[in-house]
């Protein structure tokens, strides 16, 4: 299996802190919850954790809705899947790219808050 690429830039992977020896990243696009050390499993995530890869790698493609935006000092890629109300989200640290989180988007409210987002800071 290969490594996702986002627009020719590698991807890293956040394996620190691991949770059943399993990294960081892995954990929190399978779980849900505000305090990390208290997440807890998403059907919906885990139904989905074969998504991220091909969505990153196809970035490109008009089905999907492609921003970034500053959130503290980071700079963060979202790639939103709208007709399947999933979202990417990517940390850019200049020289590589770090998979952050993925979820699904289950309320409607939700997801036009995602798509005024997008429309916001589309490039």
């Amino acid at each position: 299996m290969t490594k996702p690429v986002y627009r020719g830039k590698r991807l890293g992977l956040k394996r620190h802190p691991e949770y059943d020896g399993k990294s960081a990243t892995f954990w929190h696009m399978m779980s849900e919850g505000s305090n990390e050390a208290e997440r807890t499993p998403d059907m919906r995530r885990c139904e989905r954790i074969c998504w991220p890869k091909p969505i990153i790698d196809n970035s490109t493609d008009p089905s999907l809705k492609v921003w970034s935006e500053k959130r503290g000092s980071s700079q963060r890629i979202h790639i939103w899947f709208e007709a399947e109300g999933y979202l990417v989200v990517l940390d850019d640290r200049k020289d590589f790219i770090l998979p952050w989180t993925a979820f699904y988007i289950e309320y409607e409210h939700q997801r036009k808050k995602y798509n005024k987002r997008w429309e916001r800071n589309k490039s």
